[in-house]
């Protein structure tokens, strides 16, 4: 860990560009096993034609993160507790995983797109710091919450960050820009090439988010789109 609290300055809009369009599991291929998981997340980086992986992180009860794209168990894992109810230990019972077991059980060579789903702190810099080293190498950190990526950037100045949101006009390029991102992750159908153009001239990279169908995601790669999460037929290349 280096300086007071901060991890250098940041260098926005450097993450992916000039290279291919990258090919995120959308929190793991969840055919197979269940999604945030580490079973979903190996099964999906078995597939040649998939570079990396997209997951949702929360915190337990203890304060430690865990991956849970929802605020509570019910969907998933059929409880109808809020993840912060319970111990990170009481969550692995029942197949809610650490961020920290994720990280050690990924290969290094899987881009990570880490979705915060609410405000985290100092014990998510130190896994993710623990996992990919002081620099986050291959991964960026991902949020709607302009909250959670201002505290992410007050902890970790040279990591990147993406805003997720819905479309790439004016106000969400500016808005990426006031939160010192490197770029924007946006739903796919508000992603043109007028749009694309824009966060670029902005020094902003654009990926997108979620994609399903295999053509759909070949007009993302035309588009010059960075990475593009995908689930079913697009996970498979």
């Amino acid at each position: 860990m280096s300086g007071p609290g901060r991890f250098g300055s940041p260098a926005p809009g450097d993450v992916r560009r000039g290279r291919r369009t990258l090919r995120l599991a959308h929190r793991g291929d969840h055919r197979k096993a269940v999604e945030n998981t580490i079973p979903a997340f190996l099964t999906a980086m078995a597939r040649p034609a998939c570079d990396g992986l997209e997951f949702d992180v929360r915190q337990s009860r203890d304060g430690v993160p865990i991956l849970l794209h929802d605020a509570t168990l019910a969907r998933v894992q059929g409880r109808p507790d809020a993840a912060v109810e319970l111990t990170a230990v009481e969550l692995d019972g029942i197949g809610v995983p650490t961020l920290a077991a994720v990280l050690a059980a990924v290969p290094r060579r899987a881009f990570l797109d880490i979705e915060l789903k609410e405000v985290l702190g100092r014990p998510l810099l130190e896994v993710l710091a623990g996992g990919r080293g002081p620099e986050l190498a291959n991964a960026v950190v991902s949020s709607f919450d302009p909250v959670a990526l201002r505290r992410m950037r007050g902890l970790a100045g040279a990591w990147p960050l993406w805003l997720n949101a819905v479309d790439l006009a004016v106000p969400t390029i500016e808005q990426a820009l006031e939160l010192d991102c490197a770029g924007i992750a946006v739903e796919y159908h508000g992603i043109d090439e007028r749009g694309v153009d824009r966060a670029r001239q902005a020094g902003l990279e654009v990926a997108a988010w979620t994609v399903t169908r295999r053509p759909t995601y070949a007009r993302m790669v035309e588009l010059g789109i960075v990475a593009v999460c995908v689930e079913g037929p697009a996970l498979d290349g």
